[in-house]
């Protein structure tokens, strides 16, 4: 596969990440256990390189599985990992005091059998916690060997400038596809400036954007888009034009609409590397080989001019979870 690098920081990933969280956490039923340690571990047999899991996924059960599967491999991938939850449990606060952070890593260097992080997020900002003391903080486990790289997650303009002043931020994950285009307003704007690479996770918009989900589709008890404004049946057949045109480009294009939603997200900018999630094999190589689709100018304008047609309806997130997001 083809490799990209985070911004300016030396980093140097695969072009398609893997998201392990909807394997143990946020869509159900976790994955038996052997299927998804060989999932994973078949994901680096297809050129992934780059993997993503967080101390909050589970709690700490995505990082004992993702620091199984890939501890063979170890020195041939990147693994991420956030901090920045209370006990590491979501449906809690933040919490990025210093002594947490420091806690969080060492746990998590057991968890995932490995002597360091390869790129260590803030989860969540926490504003109780300048952000000058959680940079602080990282920079000092760098210093120390245990954290290779600095990234943060859902962050604000501000917030980033003030962590990237302390210790160089490398990348920015946050939610970005063809219907969450935010961070295209300030976002990619000050990444660009400051030269932090950009990971969008849920570059498939929860599943929608494969073309496999329709207003009929129902959920399971545990899966996280039950509470999601723009999953709600009335979203999801207002949304159905979107996914109608993009199955008409990925017909065209003789490619599926997964890959033409995950070959736009790379050609908007170099250092732009998606991190796609899923349970099946098929689908994760059918994500890997979206690596290889190449938009051209015609139809990337094509694609622009149809998504500016559409008004996407319905939050991305309920109200309690976006009062998290962009600070």
């Amino acid at each position: 596969m083809k490799k990209r690098m985070l911004g300016k920081s030396g980093l140097e990933v695969s072009a398609i990440g893997f998201g392990c969280m909807g394997i143990s956490f946020g869509y159900g039923q976790p994955m038996d256990r052997a299927a998804a340690i060989a999932l994973i571990r078949e994901a680096f047999e297809h050129g992934v390189t780059f993997f993503d899991t967080a101390e909050a996924y589970g709690p700490f059960t995505n990082e004992e599985l993702v620091g199984e599967a890939l501890a063979p491999l170890r020195d041939k991938v990147i693994i991420a990992t956030k901090f920045g939850f209370e006990d590491g449990d979501s449906k809690k606060g933040t919490d990025s005091r210093p002594e947490r952070i420091r806690a969080v890593a060492d746990a998590a260097l057991k968890r995932l059998r490995t002597d360091r992080i390869d790129l260590f997020y803030q989860h969540r900002v926490d504003p109780k916690v300048p952000m000058e003391d959680v940079a602080g903080t990282v920079r000092d486990l760098i210093l120390e060997g245990k954290v290779m790289h600095f990234g943060l997650s859902e962050a604000g303009v501000d917030s980033i400038r003030r962590a990237h002043a302390v210790q160089p931020v490398t990348a920015l994950q946050s939610e970005y596809s063809m219907w969450w285009r935010e961070p295209e307003q300030q976002v990619l704007p000050t990444c660009e400036q400051l030269g932090i690479g950009f990971v969008p996770f849920s570059p498939l918009g929860k599943g929608f954007l494969t073309g496999k989900i329709d207003a009929s589709t129902t959920f399971g008890e545990d899966d996280f888009r039950n509470i999601v404004p723009r999953f709600t049946e009335e979203a999801r057949r207002a949304n159905q034009g979107l996914v109608d045109r993009l199955t008409s480009i990925a017909v065209h294009m003789k490619v599926t609409p997964a890959q033409v939603a995950l070959a736009w997200l790379l050609a908007q900018k170099p250092w732009i590397v998606p991190i796609p999630g899923t349970t099946k094999v098929s689908r994760m190589q059918e994500n890997a080989a979206a690596a290889e689709v190449v938009l051209t100018e015609t139809d990337l304008e094509q694609i622009e001019e149809s998504l500016a047609q559409i008004q996407v309806v319905g939050a991305r997130y309920p109200a309690h979870l976006a009062a998290r997001v962009g600070r």
